[in-house]
């Protein structure tokens, strides 16, 4: 099966300022070595997924030396493919489906069997073919990975009502009121933008959003198409991947959109118990790189000193 997986890495991340004042928020340093878009890229690989694009835009030069050094040579010698896909100078991507709209003929040579459209910006570990498996089943037209949240902090997210089999009847995104999960009012049901399309069911919504002036999946597509197409959430509490130590929080993922946020997911990696053990030998995060290690370890404390209570109310909790 052919799977191309575009990695939408083109976010200011402006929340995160001053830190994004000279990169994107995905080539921020995480830690030991390891920038945030590792997370994702990792996952892909360690799936087996080896056609990958980052699509970036937001000054974008250490992103793509990153890629270039720390990934690009794994990938020589006929291994699969690694590119940093950059907008035109006179055509700035205006949003995330603007952004694949743009490459559509690329993404129609390969002749893919699915479209894997991932956020670049998100610390967890997923086995994505275990989400391509969920897919298949279904025939879905598109499959968007989720998770329950805190109904509190929903409001950040595109939240999803689905029926018991997993198809999605309402998405909204970052709505004033989340819609609670049906029989637990605590938690919403949120997207985590991973996202698995049917080829000619993306060519056909991404030329509907065109002639709509509509730029944006969260926003404009997803909701959208709900009502007529097979859309299908994927419950990444489901999810498994090998090696978890028995102290590991399950099904961990953090948005670091924020400082604290940022800080407090560094945190969850540290220590002898992390809730997120960053070596794992069975499902290893790639990409490392020595010299960011004296960069992230001079960071981190500062972080942590200011936001030492952060890593609980940052928690996200699986259904």
């Amino acid at each position: 099966m052919k799977i191309v997986a575009l990695v939408l890495a083109g976010g200011e991340g402006t929340r995160l300022y001053p830190l994004t004042a000279e990169h994107a928020k995905p080539a921020l340093p995480f830690a030991s070595g390891y920038r945030i878009v590792d997370f994702v890229l990792s996952n892909l690989v360690n799936s087996s997924i080896s056609t990958i694009y980052v699509v970036a835009q937001y000054k974008p030069d250490s992103l793509v030396k990153h890629i270039q050094s720390a990934w690009a040579p794994s990938f020589a010698g006929g291994h699969g493919l690694i590119k940093v896909l950059l907008p035109r100078s006179n055509a700035p991507f205006r949003g995330t489906a603007d952004a694949v709209y743009q490459h559509l003929p690329l993404i129609e040579s390969h002749k893919p069997d699915i479209v894997a459209i991932f956020a670049a910006d998100h610390i967890y570990r997923m086995d994505v073919r275990q989400m391509v498996d969920f897919h298949r089943r279904r025939d879905a037209h598109a499959t968007v990975a989720a998770l329950a949240v805190p109904l509190d902090k929903a409001r950040g997210f595109g939240v999803l009502s689905a029926a018991a089999d997993g198809r999605v009847r309402k998405f909204t995104e970052k709505p004033k009121q989340p819609q609670p999960i049906p029989g637990d009012p605590r938690f919403a049901y949120a997207s985590m933008g991973n996202y698995l399309f049917q080829p000619r069911a993306l060519e056909r919504m991404l030329v509907e959003a065109r002639e709509r002036c509509e730029v944006d999946f969260g926003r404009d597509i997803l909701p959208r198409v709900c009502a007529n197409d097979r859309v299908y959430a994927y419950d990444f509490a489901e999810n498994r991947v090998p090696g978890l130590e028995e102290y590991e929080e399950r099904a961990y993922w953090r948005d670091v959109g924020t400082i604290p946020a940022l800080a407090a997911a560094q945190q969850d990696a540290a220590g002898a118990r992390p809730r997120f053990n960053l070596w794992n030998p069975r499902w290893p995060i790639h990409g490392r790189v020595q010299e960011l290690e004296e960069e992230t370890a001079d960071l981190n404390p500062v972080w942590r000193a200011a936001h030492r209570d952060r890593h609980t109310d940052e928690r996200v909790q699986p259904s």
